[in-house]
């Protein structure tokens, strides 16, 4: 068996056996095959697609690359949450503290910035004195002291996956169904979490364009979520334009602050309440009513309960609590450059997938594996679909700390906003739940 005989067989469009994959994933793993023969592999995976059977080893295979995670030693029913990646998502952020202050033990490993999407490492990276990795034996205390731990996906868990993420990221390769879901399951699977709620995007800024391959990619993972014996289920939400009013690392933390204190964007606190509310009920503290689930997360945000455990969530990991009062000591940019309308109308459409590749280029996010992020980077969107303008007026303004980059960024911005003379219909924010 060689590397060429599986590349072509699959650009051909066959199936692979579990040898073959197992020869392929492992051998990168362990460096025996290259970079560039996994990168031709990807794509060919990309373009022909993978049968279910082909998917479900490829799970396999990567969550067993490595440790498994056994979170026995924590009190209660473990729930996950996992997005699909989007355009200023920062629920997690926000989600869970909500379920672990209604008792809910949220043990969480999360991964970074994934092509034009943010990855909430990178947001928590942005708190002053915020440590991702933690022992496990520290990690487990955490949890139990305290109710949540949020790290970064160790080198021990998953590293296939680990190695096979940053390498799509950089070579165009993160839109298939087969990949995303063996990723993301891979690392959930091995992650030790009794049950996992995924949110699953769907539209211009999500890596599943359309609502019937989101529901497919969200049946499928719920699929290989019972078949291991986890409670699913998945939330399919839209993502035609950016969640929130803001992208970028450390706007998004400002922005979960908001929406912890009581504020924030409406489209962003109703998507966190619902996921908090379905971890609720995964996690046995509804009684399996779903309604009670909603209220119980209801109350948690506005008492300002999960605002305290994000305190003592960001205290915990070396972060500073005092931004939950002075959110200028996570920084300033030190370039600005606003966008402005051209015309009188309403905001058509705004492109997630644009203004995500506008913040990315501003310093938000990685064209290469290697580059560091600006954490300072990004932009405020002051127009949103479905809002009236007059020319002239301020559409959004595109962050950083390099003039050029920002520069970059801001005509790329302009490129995301349609403006007519009608009013758009706005689409609901949350399609469908599979449970």
């Amino acid at each position: 068996m060689n590397a060429v005989d599986v590349i072509n067989k699959k650009r051909r469009g066959e199936a692979l056996s579990t040898e073959e994959i197992e020869y392929m994933v492992m051998g990168f793993t362990n460096g025996v095959i290259l970079d560039y023969q996994m990168s031709a592999l990807l794509m060919a995976i990309c373009l022909q697609g993978m049968t279910k059977e082909e998917t479900v080893q490829l799970t396999r295979i990567m969550r067993d690359s490595g440790e498994t995670v056994d979170l026995s030693e924590i009190r209660g029913i473990k729930v996950d949450k996992h997005s699909t990646g989007g355009v200023g998502d920062k629920t997690t952020l926000i989600v869970a503290p909500i379920a672990a202050a209604c008792g809910v033990p949220i043990a969480k490993m999360s991964g970074r910035g994934l092509g034009f999407t943010g990855g909430t490492v990178d947001k928590m990276e942005s708190i002053p004195g915020f440590v991702t990795s933690m022992e496990r034996d520290a990690f487990i205390r955490s949890v139990n002291e305290i109710g949540i731990a949020v790290i970064g996906q160790t080198g021990h868990i998953a590293p296939a996956d680990k190695k096979m993420y940053a390498l799509r990221d950089v070579t165009g390769t993160t839109e298939s169904i087969s990949l995303i879901t063996s990723s993301i399951m891979s690392k959930k699977l091995a992650a030790g979490a009794d049950a996992i709620v995924l949110d699953v995007k769907c539209g211009s800024g999500a890596f599943m364009k359309t609502y019937e391959d989101a529901r497919e990619l969200a049946a499928w993972m719920v699929d290989i979520g019972r078949g291991n014996g986890k409670s699913m289920t998945a939330v399919i939400s839209d993502m035609e334009q950016p969640l929130g009013n803001v992208v970028g690392n450390a706007l998004e933390v400002r922005e979960a602050i908001d929406v912890l204190s009581g504020g924030g964007p409406k489209d962003i606190r109703a998507l966190s309440l619902r996921l908090a509310a379905e971890m609720i009920l995964l996690g046995g503290r509804s009684g399996g009513d779903r309604a009670k689930a909603e209220a119980i997360a209801l109350e948690a945000l506005d008492s300002g309960a999960a605002l305290e455990k994000f305190r003592q969530f960001v205290t915990n990991q070396g972060g500073d609590p005092r931004i939950t009062v002075d959110q200028s000591l996570l920084g300033e940019a030190g370039f600005a450059v606003e966008v402005r309308a051209a015309a009188d109308g309403y905001v058509t459409a705004l492109d997630a997938m644009q203004v995500g590749l506008a913040s990315q280029h501003a310093g938000a996010g990685r064209e290469k594996k290697e580059d560091d992020i600006d954490m300072s980077a990004g932009i405020i969107l002051a127009k949103k679909t479905g809002d009236e303008v007059r020319a002239g007026d301020l559409l959004c303004t595109v962050y950083g700390n390099n003039e050029a980059k920002v520069k970059t960024g801001a005509e790329e911005a302009h490129k995301a906003y349609s403006i007519g003379p009608d009013k758009p219909e706005q689409p609901a924010l949350i399609k469908e739940i599979i449970d």
